[in-house]
């Protein structure tokens, strides 16, 4: 049965079923053909998009913007202080008012239920670019990306290593499950998923044949390993308090050479990216003085090295997304 998302807003890898994440993952590869091939795909002559963005992004501005262009499309950004959404406007408002003057409406920001009430009232697809929950763009790029390096995905073994309770560690669990993949947290109990989240992608798991496994033990976790996978371990903001109890907590769960030789010959290390490896941000000079350390989630030897695959997934991010703008507008 052929798949059809026109209309549909893309919030989260929970609401489509795998044929459906499949679909936009074939898609992706499609448009990523054209792209490298130069050849124009203008499809979506005369639509308007409006990006809603809370929480700045140098991948997912750059990606939609790029994607919708590429398809034709009219983008219009809206930054932080650009609206006047949750101040003199009620969100179910502002959705209204954008939904008259655009076909879809992306939104990155903060709690999952504000871009699920953006879609309610909107009318048309809303397709979220990162909430404190979930980040299923980016689900989708991951995915890409370790098809083009092994050629499938059934039965892959991936590790998320650091803070699971959020975006990243969540839809992670989600798309593993839904794809047949093997999942492993390797954290601190404390930093593990909820417990029911977890429950629902073991369910998912018993039809697909995926596993979620949890652990605190680090050789255990990454032992033959086909993909390690990590993100920043505070977010920005937090208070220094946080970050030095962060830190403490996660300094074991490293992505380092070790924790690659545990894993699979062949392993790949991912990461969503932006990433301290190095000082060659302010952001990280400022840990370093701080709290005396060059490094965090991941070694700068292992970022650079040959298995990383960071920036083709930071590429990736731009063909799964046009993918989803297309199957939802065209």
């Amino acid at each position: 049965m052929p798949v059809n998302l026109h209309g549909k807003s893309f919030l989260k890898l929970l609401d489509f079923t795998p044929a459906q994440i499949r679909y936009l993952i074939d898609l992706a590869k499609d448009f990523k053909s054209l792209k490298r091939t130069g050849t124009p795909h203008r499809r979506l002559e005369g639509k308007n998009i409006a990006l809603l963005f809370e929480k700045t992004s140098t991948r997912t501005r750059c990606a939609f913007e790029v994607a919708g262009r590429d398809l034709g499309i009219d983008v219009v950004y809206l930054d932080p202080g650009s609206s006047q959404l949750g101040k003199k406007e009620s969100l179910a408002d502002t959705a209204k008012v954008l939904g008259r003057m655009f076909d879809g409406i992306e939104y990155r920001g903060f709690g999952q239920e504000l871009v699920e009430e953006l879609a309610k009232h909107s009318g048309v697809p809303v397709w979220n670019g990162l909430t404190n929950e979930f980040h299923p763009t980016q689900m989708l790029a991951d995915l890409m990306t370790i098809e083009e390096v092994f050629g499938f995905c059934e039965g892959i073994s991936l590790t998320y290593m650091g803070d699971a309770r959020f975006n990243t560690g969540n839809s992670l669990m989600v798309l593993s499950a839904k794809m047949g993949m093997d999942f492993t947290v390797c954290a601190p109990k404390s930093l593990w998923p909820g417990e029911e989240l977890i429950n629902t992608c073991r369910s998912i798991a018993e039809e697909t044949g995926a596993s979620i496994n949890l652990t605190e033990d680090v050789m255990e976790g990454t032992s033959n390993a086909d993909v390690i996978y990590t993100d920043v371990w505070v977010s920005m903001g937090e208070p220094d308090e946080v970050w030095e109890e962060r830190i403490q907590m996660l300094k074991p769960y490293q992505v380092n050479a070790q924790v690659m030789a545990n894993a699979a010959p062949d392993a790949i290390f991912m990461h969503c990216l932006p990433s301290f490896h190095d000082l060659n941000t302010t952001i990280g000079k400022q840990i370093h003085e701080k709290f005396g350390i060059t490094e965090m989630e991941v070694t700068d030897e292992v970022f650079s090295s040959p298995q990383s695959v960071v920036f083709d997934e930071a590429e990736n991010r731009m063909h799964t997304i046009k993918a989803v703008i297309y199957a939802t507008l065209g």
